[in-house]
């Protein structure tokens, strides 16, 4: 059976406008210039400690984060949707059989499995493993190697579909084969000039046809 790991944010779900609201509003509360959605989008990787730090310098993130978070948990389904071809992708592999499939993040752990269990994707993934749960982080190679072990799997067996170099980092340390779409915060151009991904896609339609040589209903 293959498995599947997952990257969240910017390859399964849009979830831009929360995190830049809950960053502006941390901002407003911190007296610091309020960065646009824009910013955000473009700055969004590697975790929320590495997005403010990027932002404001390491020293305003530590104080910035516990304001962020208060307002993000009040927020987490405000303005958060499903990437087109998510829902269609996970249901269409779950029919097809063969495949055990997870949400590998560097969101929040607990965040992760709220936002999926709201959409509805929890029905076709075996584990929702984020930040928090454990030690490591991508690209961290012991974040890698942790969900080869939960999944019962092996590096030969496993891809992983993402949307950053994060992801790339991540599935390389592993020696796991890495796909990538330009839904999140880089172009196709972008990944192509900074990775050596397998394939790269305009999004989940392009890649599940590709891939998986799946068809849109």
């Amino acid at each position: 059976m293959q498995t599947i790991l997952f990257d969240l944010d910017g390859t399964l779900i849009d979830h831009f406008t929360t995190i830049a609201n809950s960053i502006a509003y941390a901002e407003r509360k911190l007296g610091l210039e309020e960065s646009s959605y824009e910013k955000v989008r473009a700055t969004v990787g590697g975790g929320i400690h590495v997005t403010l730090a990027r932002l404001m310098g390491a020293e305003a993130a530590e104080s910035a984060y516990p304001i962020f978070l208060q307002h993000f948990e009040k927020t987490l389904f405000e303005g958060v949707f499903a990437l087109p071809g998510a829902a269609w992708l996970l249901e269409a592999l779950h029919a097809k059989g063969g495949y055990n499939m997870a949400v590998f993040t560097n969101k929040g752990g607990d965040h992760s499995r709220a936002l999926v269990q709201h959409l509805g994707f929890d029905q076709w993934l075996a584990e929702t493993v984020g930040t928090g749960d454990t030690p490591y982080r991508k690209p961290e190679p012991q974040f890698t190697a942790h969900m080869l072990e939960l999944m019962e799997t092996t590096s030969d067996e496993t891809i992983l579909i993402g949307d950053s170099p994060f992801d790339f980092a991540a599935a390389e340390g592993g020696c796991v084969r890495s796909f990538l779409v330009a839904t999140g915060s880089h172009s196709e151009a972008q990944l192509a000039d900074e990775t050596a991904a397998e394939g790269i896609f305009p999004d989940l339609f392009a890649l599940g046809k590709a891939v998986f040589g799946l068809e849109p209903a």
